[in-house]
């Protein structure tokens, strides 16, 4: 009789590394496909790059086996991250022209903090799309005009260029804790900041997110004009708008002192605390 015996299938192939979720672009540039993978499959992969872990864990998640109770009990997002986004726009607020374009500021702050320690930033498309700062070159001359980064090669792909600013480069923490500090600025909580609005009102939100506490915040004028990179009657109607929008409850100029404080709405408390929450 002959051999009905079905061929044996190959064995599964090894992982190596991690179960990463790498999201690859086709040549066109038209469609997107999400998938796991190996670390090294994802590294080999063309036109694909890997999904930071922090943009996945939004929702109530099992601990794996072995985690301490005090990881388990630590927020997605904190006070750290915070004061840290506050320190660096601060910085840059001296470090940029004054006349420096709120866009050009919001790039500049994720540049900052997404740099490695040898001052090199890689920029995927992708999540140039997300801030809607992808195909804005205007914007890295801007930044490139005061000597503050440099691009060597125009073309490639993802963006990378050369942080030449001496203080950021020999910054602190460790590029993971400044990577956190990045991905809160895009989600400035309690604000709910959507990337549809416009850069100026944005940075604003996240302005105001950096200064706030327990749903009040204030700074001096001076200050946050810079940090908004605007004029103090714009920064006025700015807030004006952020108030319209209902991401301000309300604000006022107190002259006496020259600083400006503001209110936030009773739902970005609620959200604040449940971020707090999230872990426990």
């Amino acid at each position: 009789m002959p051999d009905e015996r079905l061929p044996l299938a190959p064995p599964p192939p090894r992982l190596r590394g991690p179960v990463l979720l790498a999201l690859t672009c086709d040549r066109s540039g038209r469609a997107w496909r999400l998938a796991d993978a190996c670390a090294a499959c994802a590294a080999a992969m063309s036109h694909t790059a890997v999904v930071p872990p922090t943009l996945l864990a939004t929702g109530r998640t099992q601990p794996p086996p072995g985690t301490s109770r005090s990881a388990r009990n630590t927020p997605a997002f904190g006070p750290t991250e915070q004061q840290r986004v506050r320190e660096m726009l601060t910085y840059l607020a001296t470090a940029l022209p004054r006349f420096s374009s709120p866009a050009a500021r919001l790039l500049a702050l994720q540049c900052a903090l997404r740099a490695d320690h040898h001052g090199q930033i890689r920029m995927p498309h992708g999540f140039l799309r997300g801030m809607r700062l992808h195909g804005r070159a205007e914007l890295w001359l801007e930044l490139e005009h005061p000597g503050w980064l440099h691009r060597p090669n125009r073309r490639c792909s993802p963006i990378q260029a050369q942080l030449l600013d001496a203080a950021v480069l020999h910054q602190t923490p460790g590029r993971t804790a400044r990577i956190r500090a990045a991905q809160w600025a895009l989600h400035p909580a309690p604000l709910a900041v959507s990337a549809a609005l416009p850069s100026a009102l944005r940075l604003a939100a996240l302005v105001l997110a950096a200064h706030s506490t327990a749903g009040v915040g204030g700074g001096e004028l001076e200050a946050l004009t810079r940090q908004c990179g605007q004029p103090p009657q714009q920064l006025e109607d700015l807030l004006d708008q952020l108030v319209h929008a209902r991401l301000v409850t309300a604000w006022h100029h107190q002259h006496d002192s020259d600083e400006v404080r503001w209110e936030l709405p009773a739902h970005s408390l609620a959200s604040e605390a449940a971020a707090q929450q999230t872990g426990m």
